[in-house]
């Protein structure tokens, strides 16, 4: 990497890049994380209690996850919610990707990713908040449905965890066609008209020859939602029933609302301890490295 930048850019701004870089990284990555590790690992006090004899190193906040159960199955719901986001997203966008990268032309291409991009020029918040209207009782979408006959009463979607399972694949679709669009769109494409002369079907061609050239940007598509979507925070805010709550609003209580900044530390580590080890999972599914997914 640094023979690279410094035949680009010259040594003296090499280093002065990577110096940048590594500053970036301790403050606003590795210091943190490490305040939070030290934050998780201490009990509740008071300030007139702290550095006294109470104020020891414990595993007490990690334990109350084990012995709360509403907060287990919170967390294992959102994990498995975050999976689920992440499978729909991929199959959603895979034939997008797939579409501008080797289909259309380069003004349609082009057309599609302006329209991708355009609704993401308006805030999170108000993308999130529109899908509460759309998916709302007396919404356009069941109003559609009771127009065309298809239902007889408005459904409730908003009642559960569909509302927030579609919301998050909205919100969070270009972290996954960017990446599988990089990688389809470096294929040779004489490989895909070699294997349809030879014979081969669309799903066999695609399984034998485009997917496994695309492992990688499936991959970072992968990592990038799974880990949106488990931290997310404002789409199960809003989206989200009162029984459909997201464990990182059980964080966020446990900071600015509970008050306990020590028992929430531990949560958060739980959540990003859980999050690296969907990442050496989904590496080592799909066979590779950190220096395929940074491609």
């Amino acid at each position: 990497m640094y023979k690279q930048l410094s035949d680009r850019f010259g040594p003296l701004v090499t280093i002065g890049i990577l110096l940048v870089m590594l500053l970036w990284l301790v403050l606003l990555v590795i210091l943190p994380q490490i305040l939070m590790i030290d934050y998780s690992l201490k009990p509740n006090l008071p300030p007139s209690q702290l550095g006294g004899i109470n104020d020891n190193y414990t595993l007490s906040n990690y334990a109350t996850l084990l012995d709360n159960q509403i907060h287990q199955s919170i967390f294992f719901k959102t994990i498995w919610s975050s999976v689920l986001v992440t499978a729909c997203t991929l199959m959603l966008c895979y034939p997008l990707a797939y579409y501008l990268a080797k289909v259309a032309t380069p003004r349609q291409a082009a057309l599609c990713v302006l329209l991708l991009i355009i609704p993401f020029w308006i805030n999170e918040i108000l993308r999130t908040f529109s899908w509460f209207i759309i998916l709302s009782y007396r919404g356009p979408l069941n109003a559609m449905l009771l127009g065309i006959g298809l239902i007889d009463r408005p459904i409730r979607f908003l009642s559960g965890d569909g509302g927030v399972i579609i919301g998050m694949v909205y919100a969070y679709i270009l972290f996954m066609v960017f990446p599988l669009y990089n990688a389809i769109e470096s294929l040779d494409s004489n490989q895909i008209k070699a294997a349809r002369n030879l014979g081969s079907g669309w799903i066999r061609t695609h399984y034998r020859i485009i997917i496994p050239h695309a492992k990688p940007g499936i991959a970072t598509g992968c990592i990038m939602v799974f880990m949106l979507s488990a931290g997310s925070y404002a789409v199960p805010a809003l989206l989200g029933s009162p029984g459909s709550r997201w464990f990182t609003q059980i964080i966020y209580n446990w900071f600015f609302e509970g008050g306990d900044w020590n028992q929430g530390a531990a949560y958060a580590f739980i959540l990003l301890l859980l999050c690296i080890g969907f990442i050496v999972l989904v590496m080592r599914l799909f066979k590779v490295g950190l220096g395929d997914i940074a491609r």
